[in-house]
């Protein structure tokens, strides 16, 4: 495990652009898609090598697996609308959540992220959206990991909070403990109390997003 000097190297902000997957449940709701058309429109900040569907199970899918397959095409969907230059690969994630906080759930993500993340000779940054599932399991896969990413994760309440009732966290609570864990240097970004804050309108998305192509009318919608 990293030493708390080597973990803290690891969290200084870097410079120009650096290297990332993002773990998205992109069906599950708006941000996502908008995430992730910026990060593939950035590519002076952000290389996108990947992209992970991540599952979810809410009333938009029959469950963790129709939750990842749904983000998976709408994946695909979204890069058919962007077009940049080097196309990233797209992966299936998880099927189902992690049953237990020792036992991984394979998948083609899971095994993916395993691969990149050993063959790194520089931090590889992590950008998940939604449940841990995919990054859990490639952690548990393989521990050593956790010495060679930076995981930049959008779940649970600012720590202020009257409670933690946060959706990419309460479907995925033992994949949360493993990242926690793990030692894996890490950034939280909490949804209510901090990108709560982060809004716009209706008017500024027709005037600023719709404009903008295919891809900025598809996000209007």
């Amino acid at each position: 495990m990293l030493s708390s000097e080597a973990r803290l190297q690891l969290l200084t902000p870097p410079n120009g652009s650096v290297n990332v997957v993002i773990d998205t449940d992109t069906f599950n709701e708006v941000d996502d898609q908008f995430a992730l058309v910026h990060a593939l429109l950035s590519p002076e900040r952000l290389n996108v090598k990947a992209i992970y569907a991540a599952p979810f199970h809410n009333k938009r899918s029959s469950g963790p697996g129709d939750g990842m397959e749904k983000s998976y095409q709408e994946i695909l969907e979204i890069l058919e609308l962007v077009h940049v230059e080097h196309e990233p690969p797209v992966y299936r994630g998880a099927a189902a959540f992690l049953s237990s906080e020792t036992t991984a759930v394979e998948s083609d993500a899971a095994h993916d992220l395993m691969r990149r993340g050993q063959a790194v000779t520089e931090p590889l940054y992590v950008i998940a959206l939604g449940a841990l599932t995919n990054i859990a399991s490639a952690l548990l896969l393989e521990p050593s990991l956790s010495e060679r990413l930076v995981v930049v994760w959008l779940g649970g309440h600012a720590f202020h909070w009257p409670h933690n009732q946060e959706f990419n966290l309460k479907q995925e609570r033992a994949a949360t403990r493993v990242l926690l864990a793990s030692g894996v240097p890490l950034v939280l970004i909490p949804c209510m109390g901090v990108t709560s804050h982060l809004q716009t309108t209706v008017p500024e998305i027709e005037r600023y997003v719709e404009p903008r192509g295919e891809v900025g009318q598809f996000l209007a919608e």
